[in-house]
């Protein structure tokens, strides 16, 4: 487990690293992702990889906000900060709820699976300037469908940014 140090900046963007699936406990995303990276490992003759998705938080003086991608039914927060959505999988599975994530810009957010992070925070940026970009430009994240080949991938267990 780590530790956040809180410092005396006025702005930061940190970015935490989070196993596929974490925090999922119908195991669904996990499980499918395992298939989805075998199936991908032994079609490109390579060994597997871990994959993993991120999530940015992001700091402006007293205001914090949370930047990650989710699947639309991992909570039922009306306040959540939706910036875009898209579908999983198939464009046409996107009419369903249980194929669609969301992008969330999330003043006050949270990170469910937090504690599962690997090799997180990861300080991206002290400059206020940098954070307000980040946190602007959020909402032009492109809706497409999304795959695990869209996944972050790491060989060793840990991943680098």
């Amino acid at each position: 487990m780590f530790t956040k140090q809180v410092g005396t900046e006025p702005a930061s963007v940190d970015l935490y690293w989070l196993p596929l699936g974490a925090g999922d406990a119908s195991h669904c995303v996990r499980w499918n992702g395992r298939i989805f990276e075998a199936l991908a490992a032994s079609y490109e003759h390579r060994g597997r990889c871990e994959l993993y998705h991120s999530a940015l938080e992001v700091n402006l003086g007293s205001d914090r906000y949370v930047i990650e991608m989710a699947p639309v039914w991992s909570t039922k927060e009306p306040e959540r900060g939706v910036v875009c959505e898209g579908a999983v999988g198939l464009p046409w599975l996107g009419h369903s709820r249980f194929f669609r994530y969301e992008v969330r810009r999330w003043r006050d957010g949270v990170i469910p699976d937090l504690s599962e992070a690997v090799d997180s925070p990861r300080r991206l940026s002290a400059n206020t300037a940098q954070a307000q970009q980040v946190l602007a430009l959020a909402p032009a994240f492109p809706a497409v469908t999304w795959d695990a080949t869209n996944s972050v991938r790491a060989r060793c267990g840990t991943p680098t940014p």
